[in-house]
């Protein structure tokens, strides 16, 4: 059984001993900015090492987030106790980093099952029919599920090009973010809000119009660009000879069916059940959840052949390099989140100012741009659900007569997680894998030189738009 199953199940089974602490919610009015300095390091962390130190940052990641984690939480532990710590720790991991690790897993082991055998070679069209396929595929499969499916048959197909670096860039754009706005499926920030109310049915309907939006205006600009590239290509280059394309690992379409299944019966399905861990109310349906997950992802390593994943060159690197980063930014990013859940009230005030008019009534263009910009660096599922709970926390309200800043805060949590690499969780395992075949990725200030120049417009365009 590899490490991070292992791992997993030994640590919920540990959450599993009675409760040693009291819940202690953590009063984002009282807390300095001071405290967000470990998660700003991690940050900071990610952005510079890979530039300045990249063997050292290859080999020691881990231990990198867990010196940050720890300088955090030993402050911490001094100043609120040792109850308060571990109430913080808990409610991380369980209430937001095992069920964000047990999707990827599931999703990552379960598409690193299926192979798409034959080849396509790289032209500007192939390509973007690849990341058009992948952007519808995003919403039915997750993000994570369609840019694990996708990423290597296109690398592959682009394996004798020079330039091949923006395929990958606009594939996160497009696959691992925009894509992923049509369901609560495809994208966490908005599981989140399914698990609050909100239907199924109004993401799709009200999302549609934007995601076909930026997706074709997105496919556009890659196709233009794509055949400019094309055509610089040297005279040794030899374009590759399609084969015809092949699936094997079919089996694993029906666990990925079931990855749907079990993330759709914690919606659906509220025994009001819950379990006490350590001062967190872990309710049964996520539970069950997330263990149906897990079962699913040792079904795909035990059913799919070894040759699959060999031809996929499956390897655990990418999950694990997501699994240690993430650990350590669901524990440091608390004190962040409580200061912006403290509105007008916290440090952050300016901020929650920004998002209402002077007449109290909410400035929608704010919310899209605020909500954006902040999942851009921190995690975009707490942080749509901080907008949501600040516009006015209830889904029915926030689906009828604010049904805009609901929009708003959508689709700024999405599409602008691809602003930079931290913004979604796919975009990392994207470049992990990239690297891995030979991809010369950009830098974090690199690419973020990418969205910049290439989103940011599209944004401005799309807030003219709709709001």
């Amino acid at each position: 059984m590899p490490a991070i199953l292992r791992n997993t199940i030994t640590l919920i089974l540990l959450l599993g001993l009675p409760a040693l602490a009291q819940a202690a919610d953590l009063d984002g009015r009282t807390l300095s900015l001071a405290w967000v300095l470990p998660f700003a390091g991690i940050l900071l962390s990610i952005a510079l090492f890979p530039i300045f130190a990249p063997g050292f940052w290859h080999h020691h990641f881990g231990k990198i987030t867990a010196i940050w984690t720890v300088l955090f939480l030993l402050p911490f532990t001094a100043s609120f106790g040792a109850g308060s710590a571990l109430t913080l720790i808990t409610h991380a991991l369980v209430a937001e980093y095992i069920p964000f690790i047990m999707l990827l897993l599931a999703l990552y082991t379960v598409s690193g099952g299926i192979l798409v055998g034959g080849s396509l070679h790289g032209s500007p069209r192939v390509n973007t029919c690849i990341l058009a396929i992948g952007t519808v595929l995003a919403s039915i499969m997750g993000t994570t599920g369609a840019a694990m499916l996708l990423i290597r048959p296109l690398l592959k197909a682009n394996d004798n090009r020079k330039h091949r670096v923006h395929v990958v860039v606009f594939f996160i754009f497009l696959v691992a973010n925009v894509g992923g706005g049509l369901t609560p499926l495809g994208d966490p920030p908005l599981f989140l809000g399914f698990l609050k109310g909100v239907t199924f049915g109004w993401t799709f309907q009200h999302m549609l119009v934007p995601v076909l939006t930026l997706s074709v205006a997105l496919l556009l600009v890659f196709f233009l660009l794509d055949s400019y590239f094309y055509r610089r290509e040297g005279e040794e280059f030899k374009p590759h000879q399609d084969q015809p394309l092949r699936l094997y690992g079919k089996a694993n379409f029906l666990l990925l069916a079931g990855v749907v299944g079990s993330v759709l019966l914690s919606g659906f399905w509220q025994p009001g059940v819950h379990v006490e861990l350590a001062g967190v109310h872990a309710e049964l349906q996520n539970l069950v959840r997330d263990g149906l997950l897990l079962v699913l992802a040792m079904l795909s390593l035990w059913i799919t052949p070894k040759q699959v994943r060999a031809g996929n060159e499956f390897n655990w690197d990418p999950i694990l390099e997501v699994g240690k980063l993430f650990a350590g930014i669901f524990i440091t990013i608390a004190p962040a989140i409580a200061i912006l859940r403290a509105g007008s009230s916290g440090q952050l005030a300016v901020l929650v100012h920004a998002v209402s008019g002077s007449d109290g009534q909410a400035v929608n263009a704010m919310y899209f741009w605020m909500t954006g910009l902040l999942s851009s660096f921190l995690d975009n599922a707490p942080t749509y659900l901080v907008f949501f709970n600040l516009a006015d926390g209830d889904a029915s309200t926030l689906m009828g007569p604010l049904a805009q800043t609901l929009l708003a805060i959508s689709m700024g949590a999405v599409f602008m997680g691809a602003n930079t690499y931290i913004g979604n969780a796919p975009n990392f395992m994207v470049k992990a894998i990239a690297e891995q075949r030979g991809v010369a990725m950009p830098s974090f200030f690199a690419y973020m030189l990418w969205s910049i120049s290439v989103l940011l417009p599209l944004f401005a365009l799309l807030t003219w738009l709709f709001f």
